[in-house]
């Protein structure tokens, strides 16, 4: 072995020697800010630089932040003094951004794309943080000296700057993964939540034992019939809503049922106050084979139903009207009634607890995805109040 392949030997160790040692110095960290600290202080211990400023691209406003420094900006608290943004492609480092391809300047006197920071500088290397064609940010050091960088420095920067790139495509990756999984694990609480929040509104004692009340009213005064019919309605009713509990999605045949029970049992619970009407146009399918997210069509009337009972209003009636397809289900409701005066429940009523149908609405958008569209207008004609409701549910069979 001559000279020259001696050195170059001795060369080739020392940049594997220099790979491995920023390798495992990144390995352990497991944020951003380290990672890029970590690097800008290696590369003065390590590669014998006196400046080095490592910049993070900001994709959507497209400029270079600058995240972390050792050199005359030295942050010993890792704290940046008079940091600086460079859009992509302005100065050397913006073109590097730009490019995607790393530069050496050996006189930075006659490069006019040069950029005054703190001093200036005569020789600089720039090279970009990208891993897979994505740009991460860039890697920048100057020198007092002209030519003090050479193609080897280069080289070797440019490695170091593919492991920092693959570090932080990780530590991201990692964070992205977290934050998905916390965010299921809150959609699942959120859901169980919404389940027995709807059943508690559905079942609510006053809503129960009104209806029993109701019923045995009609026992003991001996209308036996009346007595027989209501609580078989009530008892197909619990069943339905415990049945469907654990359910996301229901038979819009089962849907329409339970909703007349529903009102069934309302109108008994509050002396016959209102009248319905359910019409349903079918353009395809059978309504077993259509299914619909659970309990929103209920939540809806509940909600009408227990805020004209607290407004005291009289001559009420429910038109419901039900068209189906092979994507979504349309009900419309036309809601007619007089001396309507919107009031709020006592602070110790139970319809305080009584979810709100939009709110149900949008976190079954959130959580499932389900696009439930809805619009409400209200009119008032001749001292009658009329509120109607158009709701699109999709059709999930």
């Amino acid at each position: 072995m001559n000279t020259n392949q001696l050195i170059d030997t001795v060369k080739h160790e020392q940049f594997e020697d220099i790979l491995i040692y920023f390798s495992k110095s990144l390995m352990g960290k497991e944020n951003e800010e380290d990672i890029l600290w970590d690097l800008a202080k290696n590369c003065i211990s390590k590669l014998g630089f006196v400046d080095c400023v490592i910049y993070l691209v900001d994709h959507p406003k497209q400029v270079l932040v600058q995240k972390a420094a050792y050199g005359p900006k030295n942050p010993r608290d890792f704290k940046l003094h008079n940091p600086v943004n460079i859009a992509i492609g302005d100065g050397i480092t913006g073109c590097v951004a730009k490019t995607g391809k790393p530069e050496l300047v050996m006189d930075t006197s006659l490069d006019p794309r040069y950029i005054l920071d703190d001093d200036n500088r005569l020789s600089e290397i720039c090279v970009p943080i990208v891993y897979e064609d994505v740009l991460y940010g860039v890697i920048d050091c100057e020198h007092p000296e002209k030519g003090f960088f050479t193609a080897r420095h280069l080289k070797m920067l440019s490695a170091i700057a593919s492991i920092c790139a693959i570090k932080i495509k990780s530590v991201r990756d990692n964070k992205e993964l977290i934050e998905k999984q916390d965010k299921l694990f809150q959609l699942r609480e959120e859901m169980l939540g919404l389940k027995l929040k709807t059943l508690n509104s559905q079942l609510n004692p006053h809503f129960v034992f009104n209806s029993l009340n109701a019923i045995q009213y009609f026992i003991t005064t001996q209308n036996t019939k009346l007595a027989l019919d209501y609580f078989s309605t009530f008892s197909r009713l619990v069943r339905f809503y415990l049945k469907q509990l654990g359910k996301d999605t229901v038979s819009l045949y089962n849907e329409i049922d339970m909703l007349h029970w529903y009102l069934k049992l309302q109108k008994l619970r509050y002396d016959d106050s209102f009248e319905y009407s359910i019409s349903i146009e079918k353009k395809s399918g059978d309504l077993k084979e259509i299914t619909i997210p659970s309990f929103v069509i209920l939540l809806v009337f509940e909600n009408l139903v227990e805020q004209s009972n607290i407004n005291k209003v009289i001559d009420q009636h429910f038109n419901i009207d039900i068209a189906t397809s092979e994507k979504k289900v349309v009900l419309k409701i036309q809601y007619h009634c007089k001396s309507m005066e919107q009031t709020t429940p006592p602070k110790n009523d139970y319809r305080n607890e009584i979810m709100k149908w939009q709110d149900q609405v949008e976190l079954l958008n959130t959580v499932k995805g389900y696009q439930i569209t809805h619009n409400t207008t209200s009119a008032n004609n001749d001292g009658v109040n009329i509120k109607s409701i158009v709701l699109e549910l999709p059709n999930l069979a």
